[in-house]
C-alpha cells in the first residue's frame, strides 16, 4: 500500500470514529457530562503516558519548562478543548447529536473567520460567499429552534480557536494532548474529589466503568490516527474527509436516536451543505491554481539543455 493511500485510511478510519462518538458517549450517560469529561481527561493523561514511556519521548517537556510563551499556549488550547470535550458531552447526553453535528459542519467556516479576524487573511469572493450562506444558515435555524443554536456555536467556535492555537504552538499530537490533558488533570481530579459518594463511576455496572476507562483511549487514539493522516494526506483530501464525521453523527441523531428533523432545520443544513459546497470547490480550485503557477514557474527552468 503506497504512503498516500495509508494517509486516507488513517484518515478515514478517524473520521469514522469520531463520527460514531455519540454512540459511546450516550453508554456513559448515566454519569453527568462533568463528571464523563473528568475521566475522559485524566485516561487520555494515563494513555498518552504509556506511549510516551514506551517510546522514551520527553524532551518536549524541558521544551515548555524553557518557554512560558509555548506553556502559555498549550494552557489555551487545553482550556479551548475541555470547554469543546464538554460542550460535546452535554449536547449528546441532552439528546442534541443533531445540533452538534451542525457545530462540526459550520467549523471550516469559523476557522475562515478566524483567519480574517485574527490572522489578517483575505478572503476570496467564492469564500465570502461560503461565509454569507453559513451566516443566513444560522439564522434560519435559529428561528427553528426558538434560541441560538448555542451548542453548534460554541463547539465550532472553541474548536477552531484550539484548532488556530494548534497551529502555532506546532508541537507533535501525542505530547501535545498529553500536555493538555495534563493541564486538565488537576481541576479533573478535585472535581472528583468534591463528587465522593455521588460519582457514578464504579456503581453504575462494571461495562460502564470499562467504557469511562477506555474513554483515553477513544480520545487518543482518532487523534493519532488524524496525525498519520495528515503527514501523508494533501490538504485538500484532508479538508474533504473532515465531512465524514458531522454526516455520521446527523446519521446518528435522525437514526439512531430518533431527533427531530422539521423542514425548517433541514433548509437550515442544506444551506449549510451548499456553503461548504462552495468552500471546498473554491479551496480545490485555489490549491490547482497555485500549483500550476508553481509549476509554470519550475517549466523554463527544467527545460534548460545541459550545459
Amino acid at each position: 500500500m503506497g504512503d498516500e493511500r495509508r494517509g486516507y485510511l488513517y484518515g478515514l478510519t478517524a473520521y469514522i470514529l469520531w463520527g460514531f462518538f455519540p454512540i459511546y458517549f450516550k453508554l456513559l450517560k448515566p454519569s453527568p457530562p462533568l463528571e464523563i469529561l473528568a475521566h475522559r481527561v485524566i485516561w487520555s493523561v494515563v494513555f498518552i503516558s504509556l506511549l510516551l514511556a514506551a517510546a522514551r519521548n520527553w524532551r518536549f517537556a524541558a521544551r515548555l519548562g524553557r518557554d512560558r510563551r509555548l506553556l502559555g499556549g498549550v494552557v489555551l488550547a487545553a482550556v479551548l478543548i475541555g470547554v469543546n470535550w464538554a460542550t460535546y458531552i452535554y449536547g449528546v447526553n441532552s439528546s442534541r447529536v443533531v445540533e452538534t453535528a451542525l457545530g462540526y459542519f459550520i467549523t471550516p467556516l469559523v476557522v475562515v473567520l478566524l483567519g480574517v479576524t485574527v490572522q489578517r487573511e483575505r478572503l476570496r469572493v467564492w469564500q465570502w460567499v461560503a461565509v454569507g450562506i453559513g451566516g443566513v444558515a444560522v439564522g434560519v435555524l435559529t428561528v427553528d429552534y426558538g434560541r441560538l443554536p448555542y451548542i453548534a456555536l460554541l463547539l465550532a467556535a472553541t474548536f477552531g480557536s484550539y484548532s488556530l492555537v494548534k497551529k502555532r504552538l506546532s508541537l507533535p499530537p501525542a505530547e501535545g494532548l498529553f500536555v493538555e490533558s495534563a493541564v486538565l488533570a488537576l481541576p479533573a481530579l478535585a472535581y472528583l474529589w468534591w463528587l465522593n459518594g455521588d460519582a457514578q463511576f464504579g456503581h453504575v455496572s462494571a461495562w460502564h466503568t470499562t467504557l469511562m476507562v477506555l474513554s483515553g483511549v477513544a480520545t487518543a487514539v482518532p487523534l493519532l490516527l488524524f496525525a498519520g493522516a495528515a503527514n501523508r494526506v494533501p490538504l485538500v483530501g484532508l479538508g474533504i474527509l473532515q465531512y465524514v464525521a458531522p454526516i455520521l453523527q446527523l446519521a446518528c441523531g435522525v437514526l439512531l436516536f430518533h431527533e427531530p428533523m422539521p423542514t425548517a432545520r433541514l433548509a437550515g443544513f442544506a444551506l449549510v451543505w451548499i456553503a461548504l459546497v462552495i468552500f471546498t470547490v473554491d479551496g480545490i480550485r485555489g490549491v490547482r491554481t497555485v500549483a500550476g503557477s508553481a509549476a509554470a514557474t519550475a517549466e523554463p527552468a527544467t527545460a534548460l539543455p545541459p550545459r
